[in-house]
């Protein structure tokens, strides 16, 4: 654990899934690229047809409300009004930092990035803490589970009892469970957010492969949920994204059948990496974490075939790899290596 010793407020970090970097990197790679760089289900929810007046009236209230009730049954709230629906999880992350006063923020890492943008945003002095354990000491602490890049689990015991701890000292504990539609859901805390001095934060388009949708949830307790509605303001989601929401969180069959997709899809990929030379770290069925001596080069590498996959500053060593969605990617992806390995 240390502070930090720049203005995290004042960061840009590459989250992966920029083309117009890539093209200027790479700028003679074959087209079309292959994007394997995000976590995002590249096989997404088919679009449910969209009323034309979804487009042209402002979304009514019990439009966002149904919406919110969709979500509890999906993720296991207790009600919707234990949920503040937004346009994309991105714009609750200050919002949510900002429920806690100023103060300390403690940021499990290595994870995702804007968590410690977001936590300075809203005027907290922001560490990053290595363990659970070290996260007791802060007034505002932020655990993504299961982990990006990672996919790190912790248990949801052991994340009650630091909530506990952190309540007795008037603290507050965040979880991000934007990876949980594939995650174990036994560790899952969406149904233990009433009454506590938990926020737990839900992504819509990655599991949905719908991220251009915009929308995303904080799941606590009704005053915070109510809060957060406040200062998100009216329409804070787009007719369509409702819409589209309501159809893709209520349709427990597909969401059934492509974590099993994802499932067969992932293993697929392992037997790929693994042949290639790297080392399966980690990761979730949206996305596997490997590592190779050589993972710079192997970017390179796949940057000139038109193929983006994520590195990390704070491992040179680690790589995250997407799932490809047919027959065709997986192909291209294994030619690619296969010349990398070659060479």
């Amino acid at each position: 654990m240390g502070a930090t010793s720049s203005d995290p407020r004042s960061e840009i970090r590459d989250h992966g899934g920029s083309l117009g970097r890539a093209e200027a990197r790479f700028p003679h790679a074959p087209r079309p690229w292959l994007d394997l760089s995000t976590g995002i289900n590249a096989r997404s929810y088919p679009l449910p047809p969209i009323p034309h007046n979804a487009f042209e009236r402002l979304p009514e209230d019990a439009d966002l409300a149904a919406l919110a009730e969709t979500a509890a049954r999906a993720y296991g709230a207790a009600s919707g009004a234990d949920i503040a629906c937004a346009p994309g999880t991105q714009i609750l992350l200050p919002l949510v930092a900002g429920l806690a006063p100023p103060g300390r923020a403690g940021i499990l890492s290595p994870t995702y990035a804007e968590h410690r943008r977001a936590a300075a945003l809203a005027g907290h002095q922001v560490d990053e803490a290595s363990s659970l354990d070290d996260l007791c000491r802060y007034d505002l602490a932020v655990v993504v589970n299961p982990n990006n890049p990672d996919g790190r689990v912790h248990r949801r015991a052991d994340l009650l009892a630091l909530a506990d701890h952190l309540k007795s000292r008037a603290g507050m504990l965040v979880v991000d469970e934007a990876f949980m539609d594939v995650g174990p859901q036994d560790e899952r805390l969406d149904g233990d957010v009433s009454g506590s001095n938990i926020v737990v934060l839900r992504s819509f388009g990655k599991f949905f492969g719908l991220a251009g949708v915009r929308i995303g949830f904080a799941i606590c307790d009704s005053a915070l949920a109510a809060t957060l509605r406040d200062r998100l303001g009216p329409w804070a989601v787009s007719g369509p994204a409702l819409t589209i929401g309501r159809a893709a969180l209520g349709h427990l069959d597909w969401q059934a059948a492509m974590r099993a997709d994802l499932l067969a899809r992932a293993a697929r990929l392992d037997v790929v990496l693994v042949t290639a030379g790297f080392t399966i770290a980690g990761g979730t069925s949206l996305y596997r974490y490997v590592r190779h001596d050589a993972a710079r080069e192997a970017v390179e590498a796949l940057g000139q075939n038109g193929l983006l996959v994520r590195s990390f500053d704070f491992d040179p060593a680690a790589l995250r790899f997407g799932i490809p969605a047919t027959d065709a990617d997986f192909e291209r992806l294994a030619t690619a290596l296969d010349g990398w390995r070659s060479r």
